[in-house]
């Protein structure tokens, strides 16, 4: 998603619309806290990653992960068609932003990259050495920091406006031949730069494609021509970093749906062929009710709110409807699911704030009790309001304030509550204002 001041985004991840699922109960709820998860994520070597590769599933990777956090607006900024690390204001990173990560109880980081402007002409589409270096170094500090990394192509498909173009692709099938001989050579050059990094790199296909619609455009009239394309495109990212031999023989690769919408994803994934078994990963974004988690049109969320400032769809049985609805087409079928991007901006009053460590405590609560791990979006953005992310400050690796600490510390502890017998209930039972005598059946 763009994230950069003044950026229009028609978010519209309304999977409630022709979303009819079974209700949950508490006791499915308890149940899902029974599924194990690596509340202190340890450090790692290339040589224990070569082992890990042969031994562990996709399903305890990615449990293994904890609490994600994004270096959004950073890699993945661009102007004038040229990505560059600091296009979007934000300053150039160092190590010591990656160690405060680490020391702030997060496991695993999503470096979006945007390869616009650094890629040559076809035949060979030859990536410039010195960003993908850059973006090699930056790797370096996350595992450094003993975190798990996820590097991506970002907005060289944003809305179709740039050559990841999936409507044109959709539509013609030279234009979609050209498509994948760039994104094969990319994705080839790439892997083979960090083909001898071990399992704690995750290579991701794209972000969110689409043809500007944001899952509501010509895909829902073309007879299924651009799910059938970007699935194509999956199978050309997974066959280019294979070939490439190395550790990249059996990386995990995540695997996004299309428009990295959850009810998209479980309708119309194919996941792709691979020469190695279990070794992909599904990735979806969460940003429901948008008017809250986004926009911040909305300054409340969940049971306890007040019903003129909150959504009117989107509360907690939502979270755990999409979740559960995830869990059942990927992860009870063997294939992990990770949630790459989730969050809820800053807010400018203690109540507004208290609400947004709510939503975020229960969905990280929600995600971890059914075995998907969740990354936060930090735009670097030390506002209040739309789109206003930021939690630590590049310059320093600082929190940013006190109710930015207080922000992770509730990511951190949904994901890995102090209490191990914590669980989705008692999180829904402290919501703000709680009447502590209420009824917990969602």
């Amino acid at each position: 998603m763009v994230r950069h001041a003044g950026a229009h985004h028609l978010h519209v991840y309304l999977f409630r619309c022709n979303f009819v699922l079974m209700k949950n109960t508490i006791i499915a709820i308890a149940a899902c806290s029974a599924l194990s998860w690596a509340c202190t994520p340890g450090s790692h070597s290339s040589a224990d990653a070569a082992t890990e590769a042969d031994t562990i599933s996709s399903l305890e990777y990615v449990r293994a992960m904890g609490a994600g956090w994004n270096l959004g607006n950073q890699f993945d900024s661009y102007n004038d068609g040229v990505a560059s690390e600091t296009a979007w204001g934000n300053p150039a990173v160092g190590r010591e932003l990656f160690d405060s990560i680490a020391a702030a109880g997060f496991g695993f980081v999503r470096i979006p990259v945007t390869w616009l402007g650094h890629v040559g002409p076809a035949p060979d589409y030859r990536i410039d050495s010195a960003w993908l270096e850059r973006v090699a170094e930056v790797v370096g500090y996350a595992e450094q920091a003993g975190l798990k990394a996820i590097v991506n192509i970002h907005h060289d498909g944003a809305d179709s406006q740039h050559w990841l173009n999936i409507k044109a692709a959709a539509a013609d099938s030279a234009a979609d031949a050209q498509v994948k001989a760039r994104l094969g050579s990319m994705w080839a050059q790439i892997a083979r730069r960090f083909a001898d990094k071990g399992t704690f790199l995750v290579f991701e296909a794209a972000n969110e494609i689409h043809d500007g619609g944001w899952g509501w455009g010509d895909n829902t009239r073309d007879n299924g021509r651009q799910y059938t394309t970007h699935n194509g495109w999956m199978q050309t990212f997974v066959d280019s970093v294979r070939a490439t031999g190395g550790s990249n023989a059996t990386r995990f690769l995540g695997i996004p749906g299309y428009c990295t919408n959850p009810r998209l994803t479980i309708d119309h994934l194919k996941l792709p062929a691979d020469s190695v078994p279990d070794r992909l990963l599904v990735a979806v974004h969460f940003y429901d009710p948008v008017s809250f988690a986004i926009n911040a049109e909305k300054t409340e969320w969940g049971h306890t709110a007040d019903a003129d400032k909150k959504e009117s769809w989107g509360d907690e049985q939502n979270v755990t409807d999409v979740f559960d609805a995830l869990k059942a087409r990927f992860a009870d079928r063997g294939t992990a699911v990770y949630i790459g991007e989730a969050g809820c901006g800053n807010r400018d009053s203690e109540r507004a704030e208290a609400f947004r460590r709510y939503y975020m405590e229960y969905v990280w609560r929600a995600a971890t009790e059914r075995g998907i791990a969740v990354a936060y979006w930090d735009n670097g953005y030390n506002t209040t309001g739309h789109e206003a992310f930021g939690l630590f400050d590049r310059n320093t690796g600082a929190f940013f304030s006190p109710a930015a600490r207080a922000a992770a510390e509730a990511i951190t502890r949904g994901t890995c509550p102090a209490d191990s017998s914590r669980t989705l209930v008692d999180v829904y039972a402290d919501a703000p204002f709680a009447d502590n005598n209420q009824s917990t059946n969602k």
